[in-house]
């Protein structure tokens, strides 16, 4: 008949593709990721910035209390500890596509003898305010293809000097992703991916009480501009005084230390 199906091979031969009329979109490679966004200068960072932020943005960065600077950005930028993710270029969509500051970081559950917990309560900043921290572990900015355990040992080293002796048990869990504005740079959204870390204190720092130690990490100090730790206040603190959910919640609001602050 004339509206009969073709035969079973036939039509087996009809739905194969044909090699030599192969579609565009077959034909196209893949899409390679896209490589994080680099700043030759700071005026370069700041010419990115300004469109894709609400106005007077940058004017505030560093002169409200507790925020930090243009240049503590373009430095954590060009030392690799986040990146800035961003979806078009500003001119090509109205309004400006957001900008968000990608940040990785190693939470650290470091604990005594006991079972008390370090948490840091405060920090000295350059300019000589004081940056309340709340009951918050010890954290750092992951940097590129670095582990959740190394990260874990330099903060170790750069925060509570290189005498302390702490040994890192490994990460636990997956990592936790959020997204808030950043309280260092107000008006940039952030995304924090937060891998918790256990640790036990071996030895070279109190173990009981309130202690305080000066920061060694901070190879961007003399850099004009840029706000940095010089000093960190910590506490050591029991399970019931504080909630770990919260904790890792306080790091993502508020963590992070010096030229390379979060």
């Amino acid at each position: 008949m004339e509206n009969s199906p073709p035969p079973p091979a036939a039509a087996a031969e009809a739905t194969q593709p044909d090699p030599l009329h192969t579609s565009p979109a077959a034909m196209r490679p893949p899409s390679p990721p896209r490589a994080p966004l680099a700043f030759p200068t700071l005026d370069s960072l700041a010419s990115f910035l300004r469109p894709r932020l609400p106005p007077q943005t940058l004017a505030s960065w560093g002169a409200v209390p507790g925020t930090k600077t243009l240049l503590n950005l373009f430095l954590e930028l060009s030392d690799g500890d986040c990146t800035l993710d961003d979806a078009a270029p500003a001119a090509e969509v109205s309004p400006p596509p957001r900008v968000v500051r990608a940040v990785r970081v190693a939470t650290v559950r470091i604990r005594n003898r006991r079972g008390a917990r370090l948490v840091e309560a405060g920090q000295l900043m350059s300019d000589g305010t004081v940056r309340r921290r709340g009951a918050r572990p010890l954290s750092e900015k992951m940097r590129p293809g670095e582990s959740p355990e190394a990260a874990a040992a330099r903060a170790v080293r750069e925060e509570l000097g290189a005498g302390a002796r702490v040994r890192i048990d490994g990460a636990r869990g997956a990592p936790r992703v959020e997204e808030r504005e950043s309280v260092s740079y107000p008006g940039l959204p952030a995304r924090y991916v937060l891998h918790a870390v256990d640790a036990e204190v071996v030895g070279g720092v109190p173990e009981d009480g309130a202690f305080e130690t000066e920061e060694e990490g901070e190879d961007h100090g003399d850099a004009a501009g840029a706000i940095t730790v010089k000093r960190h206040y910590w506490e050591w603190v029991d399970d019931d005084e504080g909630d770990g959910e919260h904790e890792e919640e306080e790091v993502a609001a508020v963590a992070g230390g010096g030229a390379r602050g979060h």
